[in-house]
């Protein structure tokens, strides 16, 4: 494996960190910030604000090199996740959060379309599944990682390890990433103007969607596992570690299959099987060794789209390949914020915790339709 990508998938491994140990160390932040549980919630919306906020920023960055690119949104994720641990109040923490989140969408752009120009022949959907990994892993072994700092230490020293992890980051894009050449510049409006094509469309909305039908029931993953398939609290945790492996399962074969057969194809039957799995779960969930396999398959699912979806977004965003690979990570975290609203409605309507998952069906059926039909469209011949 290249050590180019490496560097690259460190920095969606700190990234990952970023973005989903807040959710485990919730609790922790609150009491020590001396705010509500549901007023900590807001650090998770902030991040997001930021992913949403940074992703266009690219359009004005367009001219500068790329690894120039990928050591500033290094530089941003360090800053901002030190900040975290640094903060004496919430309003530091609120714009702490807000800062790591956004360099996201944009390393994952930058980073998907650097992977590219250094993948062998034929192995470009590989190579951006590769950068993609360090996500996963984030979810595998980062997350748990964080939480148990958390628990043991402080919550301060959870994002003092992402801190670090971007000074990593930096380090190692300097010193094994190329100088890679930049896009053609075709203007600020040329990056837009990809827009004006139903395929990206297609694809943002299928993402967002998709997201949000596994996201109605990932937020909520605890308790169903918990209060309807009967497990104990402690198991939790190896629970999780699970899911994570099945993250990564689904990262790194996608990659592989998408570079034989087409991305769209792989992403709509991914997104199918989704679909099917979450109705299973709403009949299934009590059944606890069936309750895991369920999620295990789905986690592997939400990973076996991102990789397709990433790489269609660029191949299918001329002139703007840059805003277009960053745009599908605002979309990405977009369906999460949506799905964990919705698949809260019925649970505060009184219904059980395998609800939620009936909720994201219909999120998700959504998904794997656009998915057919751009797969029909802009693949076959």
């Amino acid at each position: 494996m290249k050590k180019s990508l490496i560097a690259l998938a460190f920095g969606t491994l700190g990234l990952g960190i970023a973005e989903f140990v807040i959710m485990g160390v919730l609790p922790d932040v609150a009491a020590g910030l001396g705010i509500t549980i549901a007023k900590a919630g807001h650090l998770i919306s902030a991040y997001t604000i930021g992913v949403c906020v940074g992703a266009p920023m690219l359009a004005v960055v367009r001219k500068f090199p790329l690894k120039k690119i990928l050591l500033a949104l290094a530089a941003i994720m360090t800053i901002g996740n030190i900040l975290a641990s640094l903060s004496p109040n919430y309003g530091t923490m609120l714009l702490a959060r807000f800062l790591s989140g956004l360099p996201h969408g944009a390393y994952f752009g930058v980073a998907s379309i650097v992977a590219e120009k250094l993948a062998d022949k034929g192995k470009g959907s590989e190579a951006v599944s590769i950068m993609i990994a360090g996500m996963t892993v984030a979810n595998l072994l980062g997350v748990p990682l964080g939480t148990a700092m958390s628990v043991s230490i402080s919550w301060r020293s959870t994002f003092l390890l992402a801190g670090i992890w971007g000074i990593i980051t930096f380090y190692y894009i300097w010193r094994w990433i190329p100088q890679v050449p930049g896009l053609p510049d075709t203007g600020f409006k040329g990056q837009f103007r990809f827009l004006k094509s139903p395929a990206p469309w297609l694809i943002l909305l299928a993402t967002m969607l998709g997201n949000g039908g596994v996201f109605s029931f990932y937020s909520y993953v605890n308790p169903l596992l918990t209060q309807v398939a009967g497990f104990a609290p402690e198991h939790i945790t190896i629970l999780m570690v699970l899911a994570g492996f099945g993250m990564v399962v689904g990262n790194l074969t996608s990659g592989k299959l998408s570079d034989r057969y087409s991305p769209g194809m792989v992403a709509a039957f991914s997104q199918g099987t989704i679909c099917c799995v979450l109705l299973a779960l709403f009949f299934l969930a009590g059944i606890p060794w069936m309750a895991v396999l369920l999620m295990c398959i789905c986690t592997t699912g939400l990973f076996a789209v991102s990789t397709p979806q990433q790489v269609l977004i660029i191949r299918h965003a001329p002139g703007g390949e840059l805003l277009g690979a960053a745009s599908i990570q605002v979309a990405f975290n977009l369906g999460n914020a949506i799905g964990a609203y919705a698949g809260g409605l019925p649970l505060e309507a009184g219904k059980g915790y395998q609800y939620p998952a009936l909720v994201g069906v219909p999120f998700a059926f959504c998904g794997f339709m656009l998915l057919l039909w751009f797969h029909r469209k802009y693949e076959r011949k």
